[in-house]
């Protein structure tokens, strides 16, 4: 937390020479992943898959596939994270004999760019889902977020099925909790902000999950915990509101991870209704 207060304070002081460069410098920290590179240990489990190097706008996508004979399910991860994240639930798709693919996300695991945002993430998925042709999308917080942006701008009827784990509503608010949390003043984030537009073409308000999924007609679960400290419980809520084939099931005492029995046995159920 001092570390955050230090550079909060440093690039406080930098937008009062030159607010582009501060803003800048702020969501260069924002979007640069520092965990979500496979351990030792990971990568054994995913040397399992039979992987097949993906590309766009020149960046590598890392995909992984377990074989199987049931609709084609497709992993999406979260921030600092990577596929191996999916260990426990792929092996048990695998013996329902479901085909599983997952994919690295842009910064992540063995995917190439040292760079992140949700609407270069869904352009990865949709080079993968290009290739793989899923059925089901199950996405991790942000993962989950770009999983729908995804459906809203492509509309791939081939989708059947979204499930969404822990998934942020607003990236407005996410925004507001880096930057209440690195202690920017008015100036950093007016700053961060005009440059978010001149980038993305649009203000941070608009990138919303729950505004993005009214368009969105497939089947769908909302999986989110009571206790999740990174995404609240709120954003589970907004997305449900809008969120029209959907269901909602709260868990306690799991926070963000999502992961365990419980979960899994709520993904197998939707999966097989």
């Amino acid at each position: 937390m001092i570390i955050h207060k230090l550079i909060g304070l440093s690039i406080n002081t930098l937008s009062l020479v030159s607010p582009k460069l501060s803003a800048r410098i702020a969501l260069f920290l924002f979007t640069k992943p520092m965990r979500g590179k496979v351990s030792e240990k990971q990568a054994d489990f995913l040397d399992t898959a039979f992987k097949d190097e993906l590309t766009y706008n020149n960046s590598s996508i890392m995909t992984y596939r377990w074989l199987g004979n049931k609709p084609t399910i497709l992993l999406v991860h979260g921030w600092e994270s990577n596929s191996a994240r999916w260990k426990d639930l792929i092996l048990n798709l695998k013996k329902v004999g479901h085909n599983v693919v997952a994919l690295d996300a842009p910064a992540h695991g063995y995917s190439g760019g040292d760079r992140f945002n949700a609407l270069l993430y869904s352009e990865f998925i949709n080079v993968v889902a290009k290739r793989y042709n899923p059925e089901i999308i199950i996405g991790h917080s942000v993962g989950g977020m770009s999983s729908v942006f995804y459906q809203h701008k492509y509309q791939n009827s081939s989708i059947k099925k979204l499930i969404l784990l822990g998934a942020p509503s607003e990236f407005k608010d996410v925004l507001k909790r880096y930057t209440n949390m690195l202690g920017y003043n008015k100036r950093t984030i007016n700053s961060i902000n005009s440059t978010i537009v001149k980038r993305f073409g649009a203000s941070p308000e608009k990138f919303s999950t729950a505004s993005s999924i009214k368009k969105i007609t497939q089947q769908g679960l909302i999986i989110h915990d009571e206790d999740d400290k990174i995404i609240p419980y709120d954003d589970a809520l907004l997305i449900k509101r809008h969120f029209k084939n959907s269901t909602l099931i709260t868990t306690k005492g799991l926070g963000h991870s999502l992961k365990g029995d419980v979960v899994a046995n709520h993904i197998y159920s939707f999966l097989a209704s």
